[in-house]
């Protein structure tokens, strides 16, 4: 087998968009030497000195990070920051600096402009990329530490007159460079399936995967006007790039359904023109004042009301935000003591005037809210009161008709959830979980699954003791109940205490039972919600013991469920558990993802996350498992994506590869 087939590894050139110098998106920021100071004719020692310092000052002044990396760039950071210590004592040396000196100047040079050129992009690209391609950002800082670590191994300190101090810790910075390796955060895994469920193909319009979308743009701190605003530009920029075509589209998508939980327009980046969102009402010689235009969409107001805290905003807007499940001013970022919308006459009457005067014609806009429709007026809390108390009847009918009126009316607004909240509605409908009639266990489960959204509601139905009374239900209700069961039961498992109370209470086997029998959207729920219990390390001894591993490869089976990658995203996650890998890694199943790799018919997330596993049971379980893997023919199947894959597919293939040269399977 020769080598030569895969030069192509060696270039790890990455679709990661550098914003800042405005001319180029995606920089080649590893392997390619620089041409700046570091490059060009040779300098003297204490210019190169000089020049590092400054490269090192700069480092340190780039800024906030985005939050997927930004764990990853404060270590590189504070690593970096040492290395003044060693050029100071460098530089008080009187004699001239010899050449392995020299070299090793240039060379921690050259890997502090790819570190800087890393880190830039860390904190200027757009946040939704990065957290589309987090693991390729891991492996550019896999790499960029083993080109630092490689330069300070190259220090003379032989020749060179410094103290065993600073010695000390350029030793220790140099062994956790060496020690530092590509590893698949819980937290990147995490938003990677949360986009996989959003954007399922399957038409669900349930609150648990409105839930998520916030807890994506929460994760991301995309959940706020200002902030999506400079996601939108830094998106923008980044669709003219074509080299990141196969991912532009989704990353609109996910950037659209946060614009819709804020309430700002969503735009096509792909189709419209850059324009200002103000210009339909500007003119050379008019100024439209600023308090006539709306915070969230930046438009003159047709209905303009205020908020709790004071803020005015467009009616309609707004009460898309609450309607999200917004608790909060969209401008300042305080809690609102209440929902209620006051209309602003007196501003409204002043935009009135403006706008005949300057012959500006005002949109007629539907209001979201009408008069007598307030959910927080004193009729409509007496109306839920009822409904409450009606929940303790001896009646059936009566029963069954408040529990399903409590339903719809926890799925229409957030002020609603917060009412019967409020109003002692959650205890009674977790009774109701209990009572013999399936219709009312149904409305009762799926009630309290719409009332989750809420993170208050959430710790409420848990201190109540909801979980294991849902996961009665999940075990003997009907279909539609199991479903909604098991989909609350993910709602509430987005709090991190929540994912260990359910493992506690024996939820995890009744879920993958619903995996293995369920119907479509049944085995949907299951798996969104297993994915999540598993990211819990105590999780994943049981989902395995409740033999998960089975239903999982009948899923990547049976093409016409269309859940071949959530079954891959979780047996990813077993991976990392030692009983998993025993699990996954017999002989069949390895056969299983060579054929995946090598299966032209399957889409490229299918092969790269076959590739993904195989990589991950090759670094933490040993050789073995790559040697079955070469007995079923994978080697031509890496080959073949490192040269002809997309640029995931061509990583992972690489980090296979060269894995197997680690342990001396292939030359």
């Amino acid at each position: 087998m020769s080598g030569a087939k895969l030069t192509r590894c060696t270039n790890l050139s990455s679709p990661v968009p550098i914003i800042g110098d405005g001319k180029r998106l995606i920089p080649d920021i590893i392997l390619v030497e620089d041409q700046e100071n570091f490059t060009s004719t040779p300098k003297e020692g204490k210019d190169i000195i000089h020049d590092i310092e400054i490269l090192i000052e700069s480092i340190g002044l780039i800024g906030d990070y985005r939050i997927t990396q930004r764990k990853e760039c404060q270590n590189l950071v504070r690593r970096v920051k040492l290395l003044p210590l060693l050029l100071e004592e460098i530089k008080e040396m009187n004699s001239p600096l010899s050449d392995p000196t020299l070299s090793f100047l240039s060379n921690l040079g050259r890997a502090l402009l790819s570190a800087k050129k890393l880190l830039r992009t860390c904190a200027e690209a757009s946040k939704i990329y990065l957290a589309l391609e987090c693991e390729v950002v891991m492996g550019m800082f896999h790499l960029v530490n083993a080109k630092l670590g490689q330069a300070l191994e190259e220090i003379p300190f032989d020749e060179l007159n410094i103290s065993d101090e600073v010695r000390e810790q350029i030793e220790l910075v140099t062994l956790q460079l060496k020690r530092a390796k590509r590893r698949t955060d819980t937290q990147d895994m995490e938003l990677a399936m949360d986009m996989m469920v959003v954007f399922s193909k399957e038409d669900d319009d349930r609150n648990a995967d409105i839930a998520m979308i916030e807890r994506l743009a929460k994760k991301l701190e995309l959940h706020k006007v200002d902030d999506l605003e400079v996601e939108t530009k830094l998106v923008r920029r980044l669709a003219k790039d074509k080299r990141v075509e196969e991912h532009i589209q989704i990353i609109i998508n996910v950037l659209n359904k946060f614009k819709q939980l804020v309430g700002v327009e969503e735009t096509n980046l792909l189709e419209d023109p850059v324009q200002n969102p103000l210009e339909p009402f500007k003119c050379p010689t008019i100024e439209i004042p600023q308090e006539f235009l709306c915070p969230v969409t930046l438009e003159i107001m047709n209905d303009p009301v205020i908020v709790a805290t004071g803020q005015t905003y467009e009616r309609e807007s707004i009460q898309k935000w609450l309607d999200s499940g917004h608790r909060t001013c969209p401008k300042s970022g305080q809690m609102l003591t209440h929902l209620s919308l006051a209309p602003n006459y007196a501003l409204k009457n002043l935009i009135v005037q403006w706008c005949e005067k300057n012959n500006i014609q005002l949109s007629k806009k539907k209001q979201a809210l009408h008069e007598g429709d307030d959910a927080s007026s004193p009729e409509h809390k007496e109306r839920v009161l009822s409904l409450i108390e009606n929940l303790y009847s001896n009646q059936l009918e009566v029963k069954r008709e408040a529990v399903l009126k409590i339903r719809l009316l926890s799925k229409e607004n957030p002020e609603n959830r917060i009412l019967i909240a409020e109003c002692l509605g959650i205890p009674p409908l977790i009774q109701l979980l209990s009572y013999p009639d399936m219709k009312v266990k149904e409305h009762a489960v799926t009630a309290l699954l719409n009332l989750s959204i809420d993170d208050t509601n959430k710790k409420l139905i848990t201190k109540e003791g909801a979980i294991p009374a849902i996961i009665e239900v999940l075990e003997k209700g009907n279909a539609g109940t199991k479903e909604n069961a098991a989909a609350a039961l993910f709602s509430l498992s987005m709090l991190d205490e929540n994912k260990v109370t359910v493992g506690l209470s024996n939820g995890i086997p009744p879920l993958v039972d619903l995996l293995a029998n369920g119907t479509i959207r049944g085995k949907r729920d299951a798996a969104t919600a297993l994915f999540n219990l598993c990211l819990n390390h105590m999780n994943k001894a049981q989902a395995i013991e409740a033999d998960i591993v089975k239903p999982l490869l009948r899923l990547l089976e049976d093409k016409e469920l269309g859940m071949i990658d959530e079954a891959l995203s979780i047996l990813l996650l077993l991976t990392s558990h030692p009983q998993g890998r025993q699990e996954i890694g017999q002989l069949s199943f390895i056969e299983t993802l060579v054929n995946f790799m090598g299966d032209n018919e399957k889409t490229p997330k299918n092969r790269e996350g076959a590739a993904a596993i195989l990589y991950e049971l090759g670094l933490n379980g040993g050789s073995s498992f790559l040697l079955a893997a070469l007995q079923f023919g994978v080697y031509e199947h890496l080959v073949e994506m490192a040269q002809n894959g997309t640029n995931r597919g061509q990583r992972k293939a690489c980090s296979i590869l060269q894995l197997m040269r680690q342990y001396e399977q292939i030359p």
